[in-house]
């Protein structure tokens, strides 16, 4: 993953696997390479977690969950990416959406926060590390 110069509101993405989190930059500290973040959403892709095929934005059903409740993180620089406004601003309109199939309940949106917080930890056990 690439190492970008990220800017304090900023939303940025980091990618593993079926999931998405999305979370807007508060601070970079360049010093520790880190970023602190406050997490927006997780966007889960359904289907086979082992799939070739990344998951297709038209083609997979999605699950959103609003994170905007959840804790902040401090994380390697390293693990995310910037986020597109193309991307991002239709999920944001689906978050705030009245239909409530669009997004799940506080407390199923911090359990997934913390099981795609674990699964990430021990994907790259490198980075975390240091």
């Amino acid at each position: 993953m690439d190492n970008f110069p990220f800017q304090s509101g900023q939303i940025v993405k980091l990618t593993h696997e079926r999931y998405f989190l999305y979370a807007e930059v508060i601070q970079v500290v360049s010093a520790r390479q880190v970023c602190w973040v406050r997490p927006l959403m997780l966007l889960e892709f359904s289907g086979d977690p082992h799939s070739p095929q990344p998951p297709s934005w038209e083609n997979s059903p999605q699950t959103l969950y609003n994170l905007r409740e959840s804790s902040d993180l401090i994380w390697p620089l390293k693990l995310f990416q910037p986020a597109l406004d193309t991307e991002v601003i239709p999920l944001l309109v689906r978050l705030d959406s009245p239909d409530g199939k669009t997004s799940h309940a506080a407390t199923t949106a911090h359990q997934q926060l913390r099981a795609f917080i674990g699964q990430v930890w021990q994907a790259y056990p490198d980075v975390f590390s240091k």
